[in-house]
């Protein structure tokens, strides 16, 4: 969730950054030839899928999750500590498999694929202490959950 709210920021910034250049610069231009609408330089498409995201985790967590993955035969790629397109593809196809539909395995981490980690989370919440609601939002409850169970590993 935090993560949304960063992003939605950052794209707020930057079109009232953009509105106010080209307030300033249409003010000494108003006699001047329209110039052609700019094209903003990040969408927020873009801006919303992280090159690595572990939701949380400290490297070393990321590394459990990680070789947790691989040693149920879903290779993440390199084990180093960064959840990127490799580890979530491999979590999804996991999580898929298991039942739990985290949708197309893309590598990106969306509300379909923080569904089915919430379930599956939801499986050791007697072990762990928590009852995770399946909303799709990553938000400090599934979080904890998901450092928790990624506390021991390799």
């Amino acid at each position: 969730m935090r993560s949304n709210a960063l992003t939605r920021t950052v794209v707020s910034l930057t079109a009232v950054i953009g509105l106010a250049a080209g307030t300033v610069a249409a003010a000494g231009t108003g006699f001047a030839a329209s110039q052609p609408a700019a094209k903003p330089a990040v969408s927020a498409q873009d801006v919303s899928v992280l090159a690595v995201n572990n939701l949380g985790l400290s490297t070393q967590r990321a590394k459990n999750w990680q070789c947790w993955l691989r040693d149920r035969g879903y290779s993440p790629g390199t084990i180093d500590g960064q959840l990127g397109t490799n580890s979530w593809k491999a979590a999804q196809r996991f999580l898929n498999a298991r039942g739990h539909n985290a949708g197309t395995v893309d590598g990106v981490v969306g509300p379909n694929t923080i569904r089915a980690l919430q379930r599956y989370l939801n499986l050791f919440g007697d072990i762990f202490g928590y009852h995770l609601d399946v909303d799709g939002i990553a938000g400090p409850e599934t979080r904890s959950a998901f450092s928790k169970f990624n506390a021991t590993g390799c």
